[in-house]
């Protein structure tokens, strides 16, 4: 079992530290620290293309494509070493953490060539069209159609909770193909340019004033006809491939965010004095040890570092790290009390940690709820029967 890191994968940590700082310290201060996804669009733009100027936008991807061939454990290093730093949430993160990856495990080599610089040099911004109305953890109730006419793909349908879509790029959109089809069976995995007509993206205000997410509506929206990944109707292999990337090693790094979130409550409880409080104490005791089990956890899954895969370990992970949060979130706002419900202005921001609280309920959602994580563990890592489905 891995427990630590070599001296070799210190010494990365100490030139990731240095550039990273320099950075956030230097031309990019003015977003160090800087919350949500929604403000300063262009300015974390410019960041993204900074990061790819210096090749630490996409460091595990192969160095043909961009990277560094990093290995887990140096991406979960620069992971730790960003948020130590400061960096802002990064305004390509789906093509980066998902987008790319699939079309690295999945795509032609023609594919690759189209849209993986894009991606790698932070000029091609994507976002996830998943979820529909009446299918959000049941990916396989979508009802977005595609269907084939001559050279193009022409869909009708909604997507909702589309991360950041008022100001992507390109959106990876799975639909169902294959008419009278039900469950995983004839959906299609295809890649579509937002701004053509046909697309059009209406953002949902959330409870914490940001509109990070949008509803999508496809309209005789077209995209090429080789502008799938896979084949026709094999588009669910695809999508659930693309759900280990976001399950995987790109929540490993997440921690030093939890580690800086929580530090954050702990001046804030010594501020205002309730530090000497036992059970303001007690429940900061409890956040301490579910952080350090979560990083013992990662540094379990990293034991398998040398084969490039994530091991049974990691179907725990999404549930813990996301019920750890929202407890965190109502942890915040005992703490800080009033002052945790009051901003600043009419279009007002909340500081970072009345954010997490609001943002929080989500992370036990997004990426498989919490029952469908328990599904997850109890099927494909204990080995137990089924949960019975209605496409059976």
């Amino acid at each position: 079992m891995k427990l630590g890191f070599s001296q070799a994968e210190e010494e990365f940590r100490a030139e990731c530290a240095e550039w990273l700082q320099g950075q956030l310290n230097g031309d990019f201060a003015d977003i160090k620290g800087l919350p949500g996804m929604n403000s300063m669009i262009e300015r974390r733009k410019d960041w993204e293309q900074r990061l790819a100027e210096a090749r630490w936008s996409v460091i595990g991807w192969p160095e043909e494509w961009g990277g560094r061939n990093a290995t887990i454990g140096q991406q979960v290093i620069f992971a730790e070493e960003y948020a130590r730093a400061g960096g802002p949430n990064r305004a390509n993160h789906i093509g980066v953490e998902l987008a790319g990856p699939t079309i690295l495990a999945f795509g032609t080599e023609e594919q690759k060539a189209k849209f993986l610089p894009g991606i790698a040099n932070g000029t091609q911004i994507w976002c996830q069209g998943y979820s529909e109305p009446n299918a959000g953890s049941d990916l396989a109730n979508v009802r977005t159609k595609a269907r084939l006419e001559g050279d193009e793909w022409v869909v009708n349908g909604q997507k909702v909770w589309t991360s950041l879509a008022h100001y992507s790029d390109w959106i990876f959109v799975v639909a169902r193909s294959e008419e009278g089809s039900k469950g995983p069976k004839g959906i299609t995995f295809l890649m579509m340019d937002m701004h053509q007509p046909g697309v059009e993206v209406r953002p949902i205000k959330q409870i914490n004033g940001d509109a990070e997410f949008n509803e999508t509506f496809f309209e005789d929206a077209r995209c090429p006809a080789d502008s799938l990944i896979g084949t026709p109707g094999d588009g669910w292999r695809v999508a659930m491939g693309l759900l280990a990337f976001e399950r995987g090693v790109s929540t490993l790094g997440q921690q030093m965010g939890f580690r800086n979130e929580l530090d954050a409550i702990i001046e804030a409880a010594k501020a205002n004095g309730l530090a000497k409080d036992a059970i303001v104490r007690q429940r900061i005791a409890k956040a301490e040890i579910g952080l350090r089990l979560m990083r013992y956890g990662a540094l379990r899954m990293l034991s398998n570092a040398d084969t490039g895969q994530i091991d049974g370990a990691a179907l725990t992970y999404k549930i813990q790290w996301a019920t750890w949060r929202r407890d965190l979130g109502e942890l915040a706002m005992d703490v800080l009390g009033q002052a945790g419900e009051i901003a600043e202005g009419e279009e007002y921001e909340w500081s970072a940690l009345p954010n997490m609280f609001l943002f929080g309920r989500s992370d036990t959602i997004y990426g498989g709820t919490n029952q469908i994580q328990r599904n997850i563990i109890g099927e494909r890592g204990l080995g137990l029967p089924r949960e019975p489905r209605g496409d059976k």
